[in-house]
């Protein structure tokens, strides 16, 4: 993937120093801990809405800041920089106007609108401020844990991310919500989160498709992102750390589902065929 010399436009990016986790932090223990913390570290949404937040670990308040001219800086800026520009064509094309998320890099812990983070979170978004939250340090972490990684592969969590921010974007998130609140069963709930994150891997695949000539993606690249996206299937994750599988507290979706709706974007290069709510659940 030839990132360096992708165009792109627009967007408020931050290099913000780090610090500590005030009050305690994140609280991480157990395998069950072990679950949530992974499924909440490869792409959620809001990391207090999946760890709520009131454990006893805390971290000393830091002074670094992401170097503006490390490698891992310019290549998060470059992925952020050109999903702005593709999706503010998307948009323009549909006759409405793209309002950019913004990105904060930070070192190891921040304060969100939607409570405080670490890395070991990984990327979010948050709704509640507009923002893509990124250590990059995270991405050492898919390499170790995933055994796989590349430049692709990161982008692509990136672009889920910004997936999250259409979303916001569209009132799909709205609707979602709404939707959970009035869920019977806590299942039903997670088929909701499902859904939606499967609609941000597609979107990633549009981005994906978008970009791929100018980024002149090979076969290799797009088996990254595949990969990547079979490794944090709830199936995965569950048998991992738990040794079984629990279909009914999907929130992500299985490594098949994942994959799919990323090739379905990736191949259509179309938002349109993004649409994971009018699909019979067990089709998915």
């Amino acid at each position: 993937m030839d990132w360096k010399n992708l165009p792109g436009s627009g967007g408020n990016a931050e290099n913000r120093g780090g610090g500590g986790l005030p009050g305690g932090g994140i609280a991480v223990g157990g395998v069950g801990g072990l679950i949530i913390a992974l499924i909440a570290m490869f792409f959620g949404i809001d990391p207090g809405a999946i760890l709520g937040g009131g454990g006893t670990q805390t971290q000393q308040s830091q002074t670094t800041q992401p170097a503006q001219n490390d490698e891992a800086y310019q290549f998060v800026n470059q992925i952020y920089r050109n999903t702005n520009l593709v999706w503010d064509n998307i948009f323009q094309q549909a006759g409405r106007t793209y309002n950019a998320p913004r990105l904060v890099r930070y070192v190891r812990g921040t304060s969100t609108s939607c409570g405080q983070a670490n890395s070991a979170v990984g990327p979010f978004y948050c709704p509640a401020d507009n923002t893509i939250y990124i250590d990059t340090s995270f991405f050492t972490q898919m390499d170790r844990q995933l055994g796989g990684g590349g430049d692709f592969a990161y982008a692509y969590v990136i672009a889920h991310e910004v997936g999250h921010h259409i979303q916001n974007e569209l009132g799909i998130a709205d609707q979602v919500n709404r939707r959970q609140r009035s869920a019977r069963t806590e299942a039903e709930a997670n088929s909701y989160s499902v859904r939606l994150e499967l609609q941000a891997d597609c979107f990633a695949g549009v981005w994906g498709n978008k970009t791929q000539q100018e980024a002149k993606i090979t076969q290799a690249d797009v088996q990254e992102a595949v990969a990547t996206a079979e490794a944090i299937g709830d199936d995965n994750l569950q048998r991992q750390g738990q040794g079984y599988v629990a279909p009914d507290s999907f929130t992500h979706g299985s490594a098949a589902q994942r994959v799919r709706w990323f090739m379905t974007g990736f191949r259509s290069g179309n938002p349109n065929s993004c649409d994971t709510f009018n699909v019979n659940y067990n089709q998915l």
